[in-house]
Formats: structure tokens, sequence, C-alpha cells
């Protein structure tokens, strides 16, 4: 009788959940539910108005999500629900909560329901990079270490630190009543098992949590803001497992719910695109995984820790126990291709896409795909939802240069995808020559699965070989590899973390390879990138954050009149 391991990935629009046969990670069936607030950035549903660059989300979404997906897998896959030795859980982030102590967020308590820092903030909320800004310059001035040794010298709004000070800040109210400030993946994990904890990964990553340290001294956090410094005994608080580990048994409420079993292991959670790394049967050094969607995180493994200025993160244990994990990130890509798809593109492609047979994306792809190198006269930097790495500056924004009365539609959206091609090489180049070993490169994500297109641009641009994994559920897959490690071999799982890293893993026999003549033509076009990189992003002309700054003053009179 075969043994199964369930994993479940909550993206930034949709969740999507599969089920993988422990003995060869083959997938058996998979469902994709996407949340009915999706990312709100504008209002609340009670008609709430937000301010500039809030992400919020609706933690019901989750739990809707959840109700359908795992019993549509149970039903697809045709298994008995004892054979379901495991559930692994991955999570965009850093995606945060504030709770009571059972639980309850407090956004479902009708005195916060009309306060936005009492929901969900998303991981692309970028409203705390104030803070982020605070918190990097005390650390700087009070020669903090962990700064530099996590965060290459730079915090990035996105992580927890930055986002509950936030809360701290200006929603008091909200920070007295809540008992926990958490991570999204914990948050599940907690309440589906009963057991409370919190993920050595998650917190690695995102929470400026150093194994064998703790959070950053009670000193500093006071100095970041009077009073703030007993985050980490009170709403940072919680014992932090390792990953591969078990949090605990699924609750016979939950099991009964989605037919599955009471017997079922539920996994430390992982951070989404960490754990698409298991997924692609990764293990070793000098291996680099993309992961590829709305936005990209580039991740590899080393033995010791190496500090790369403006990382995403370098984090002992978090990706993969016995390795430092490195990552970095875009925090725009297929986001690019929506916009364009959304404001540029005009009604009669629409029309010739469905006389083609072909969605809007195709249909440009097949345009663009025609075009050689340069031939559009466009270069674009990746900055429209600011950048992440390796200028970690979510003030800049997105620039295309080039236009002329003849650029199409097509043009735009080639030019979108070279410049995160270009912004891809910058990120591998800055960990080359910190003396990070990045070997070879394998691709993880929808787009590497689809986009043939994109992928032979990538290849181009970065004059190296691309490995496509093979599932298009690559962090649903790691999640359920970690899962299986966590049931452990007397349930029918792993004892042995390299076996079930080798034996689930998978990597297709899909390559792109470089060519040539487009690679020559593409370094030419990357010095021309790399100058307007420096320019714009290294205090050459900050004019893109003199617009943002005009920009968010007009949003704040709308949300705050008067």
């Amino acid at each position: 009788m075969g043994k199964y391991s369930l994993g479940v990935d909550f993206g930034t629009l949709s969740v999507r959940a599969a089920l993988f046969d422990v003995m060869d990670g083959s997938e058996l069936g998979t469902t994709v539910v996407e949340y009915q607030h999706a990312v709100m950035d504008t209002v609340l549903p009670d008609g709430t108005l937000l301010p500039p660059e809030y992400a919020i989300q609706d933690v019901r979404d989750y739990w809707n999500a959840l109700d359908q997906l795992i019993p549509s897998v149970m039903t697809k896959s045709r298994v008995d629900k004892r054979d379901v030795i495991a559930m692994g859980i991955d999570f965009t982030a850093c995606t945060i909560l504030p709770v009571k102590a059972d639980g309850t967020p407090l956004s479902f308590l009708k005195e916060f329901v009309s306060i936005p820092h009492a929901w969900v903030k998303l991981w692309k909320h970028h409203a705390s990079k104030k803070y982020a800004e605070r918190i990097t310059d005390i650390a700087d001035k009070l020669e903090e270490t962990w700064l530099l040794r996590m965060y290459g010298g730079k915090l990035s709004p996105e992580m927890m630190l930055c986002k509950a000070l936030e809360i701290y800040e200006e929603a008091p109210e909200v920070y007295a009543a809540a008992d926990y400030i958490i991570e999204a993946c914990d948050y599940i994990t907690w309440m589906i098992t009963g057991r409370f904890h919190r993920s050595e990964a998650a917190a690695g990553i995102c929470g400026c949590w150093r194994k064998g340290y703790g959070y950053p001294s009670k000193y500093f956090l006071n100095t970041l803001s009077p009073g703030f410094g007993d985050i980490s005994e009170s709403r940072f608080s919680g014992v932090h497992l390792p990953i591969g580990s078990a949090v605990g048994k699924l609750l016979p409420k939950y099991a009964e719910r989605w037919g599955l079993s009471d017997k079922t292991t539920v996994a430390v959670a992982l951070v989404d695109s960490q754990a698409a790394v298991p997924g692609a049967g990764i293990g070793e050094e000098g291996k680099m995984l993309a992961t590829m969607g709305t936005s990209t995180v580039y991740m590899t493994l080393g033995k010791e820790p190496v500090y790369v200025k403006g990382m995403g993160a370098c984090s002992q244990d978090s990706i993969l126990p016995g390795f430092y994990a490195y990552s970095a990130g875009q925090s725009c890509v297929g986001d690019h291709f929506a916009w364009v798809v959304d404001n540029i593109v005009p009604r009669h492609y629409y029309d010739e896409a469905e006389r083609l047979g072909l969605s809007i994306h195709g249909y440009l792809r097949s345009l663009a795909m025609k075009q050689q190198p340069g031939q559009h006269g466009l270069l674009a930097l990746d900055w429209w939802n600011g950048n992440r790495c390796v200028l970690a500056d979510m003030d800049l924004t997105g620039l295309i240069l080039g236009f002329r009365l003849t650029t199409r539609a097509e043009d735009i959206y080639r030019a979108l995808i070279e410049a995160t091609a270009y912004g891809a090489r910058r990120i591998i180049g800055a960990f080359k020559a910190s003396g990070v070993q990045v070997n070879e490169l394998y691709a993880s994500g929808g787009i590497p699965m689809k986009d043939p297109m994109m992928m032979q641009i990538y290849a181009d641009v970065l004059n190296m070989p691309i490995r496509v994994c093979g599932s298009s559920c690559g962090p649903m897959l790691g999640s359920a590899v970690l899962a299986a490690l966590a049931a452990g071999k007397e349930q029918g799982g792993y004892s042995d973390l390299k076996c079930a890293v080798d034996t689930m893993g998978k990597v297709s026999d899909r390559v792109y390879y470089p060519i040539k003549h487009n690679t020559l033509v593409y370094d030419k076009l990357y010095c021309e990138f790399l100058k307007l990189h420096n320019y714009f992003g290294c205090h050459g002309n900050d004019v893109m954050k003199r617009l943002l700054d005009a920009k968010n003053s007009r949003q704040q009179e709308r949300v705050f009149p008067g």
C-alpha cells in the first residue's frame, strides 16, 4: 500500500494543494483556489480607505480555500485517507497578522474591523519602509552585526520587524490587544494542530531571528522606539522548531472536515520560495534555484556564512538542515507582464488573440518571439514594485527608455522580460563577486513550465544553461518532501534528509542553453542596463523618489483629507 504526503502552497493570489507519492514524488492530484478578496491595496471590505503602498489580506480567504482544496485533492487522487501520512505548508513571506492568545485574528473583532493594522499584512506591504530605514540606520550606528550577517547591511520593509514596528507606532491599540504577531504560515499550522510554535525557517529568513542568538537585543529594540524592547518576549515569543520536524498531528475536526486522518503529521511550515529547493532535488552547494512567478526568489546553499551586500537573507538551516541558506529576489516579475496586459494592450489585440484561440499573454509572446535581441529599441529597469536586491530600495520605480511612435505592446512586453533577466544577472553577479558558488542554475514555478521564450531570453542574458524543475508544483513538492521527513520512517516517510530529497525531488530533462549571437547582443545591452541601474539606483539622480513622494502625498490626502 502506498504512502502519500500533502503539500499546500499559499501564494499571493491563490492557494494550491497537491498529493505526492512518498516513494517517487509523483503527483496524484492538484487543485487551485483563488482568494475571494485577492490583495486589498485600496480599500478594506467595509469601505475603509487604505493609505499608499498597503497590501492587506483576509484570513477568511485562507480557510475558505483550504475547505475547498483538500477535499478536492482527496477526491481526485482516490487514495485512502489513512495513507496520507504527512502534510506540509508553505506560505508567502513575510506575511504576518496580530492574534489573540487563542489564535483569533484581531481583524475578526468588531472593534478592529476598520483598522488596517489589525489585518494580514502581505509580503509586498511596503508602507513600512520608513521603519525599515530607521532599523537600518540605527543598526548601522550601533554596529549591530546581525544586519550585515543576515541581510547584507540593509533591511527590507517586507520583513517582520518593520511591520511589527509599524503596528506599534501607528496602531498602539492593535499592538496592545495582540498577544502574538505571527507569520501566517505558523498561524495555519498552529490552528490545525492546536500546538503553538514558530518556524525557524520563516523567523530566520524574515524575522531577524538567528539560531543560537534569537531576536535583536532588548536595548536595540528599545532604541528603535521606547517600550518596543519587550516584543521578543511577548508578541514574538514561542518555541522555534527546525524545518523537517513535526508540529503535531492534524486535529480531528480538520481531519473530518477535509477527509484526512487525525494520524496525519503536520510539518513545520516553510517560506514558499525556499520550499521549492528540496522540490527540485537540490541538496548541495553550487546549485542556485530561481522560483519564478509574480516575483522571483534566487536561492542557494552554503556550508559557511558569506556576507553579500544587498542580499535578501542569509540564515542557518532555513532551506535545508546543515546549510546556510542564501536568498535574494526581485519584487516584480510576472506582475510586470500583468501590468502590460491590464494597461497597455489595445482592444484589437484581444480580438486577434480570441480569433487564434490564444490567451492574451500567449498572443503577445507569439509576437515578441519573432523579434531578435535589441530589435525593439527599448531598455527597461525592473523596478515596478521597487528593488528588493541588490539595492534594497523600495522607493525606486520602473523605467522604460527608447519609446517611439512605432513602439507596440509586444515591444514593451519583451523589454520587461529582458529587464527582469538583467535584474537576475545583477543579483547572480553580486553573489559570485562575494564568493558564493553559483555553478548551475535551476528554475521552478509556473513561468519556467509554460514560457519557453522567456526562459531562452534568461539563458541568453545570463549566459548560463537553465535546468527546469520537473514539477509545476515545486514549493508544494518541497513542502511534501520535508513533511515526509517529519513523519519519519516508522510512519512510512523518511529518517534521512538526503534520501527524501533525492527520492522525491524532481528535475525535468528540459534545459535552455544560451545562444551565442544572442548573448553577445545582450552583453552590450546589459552594460547599458547597469548604467541606468547605477544612475537612478545609486543616488546619481533621485528623481524616482521625488516623483513617488509627490504621488504618495496626494494619495495620503485622499485617505486623510484635511
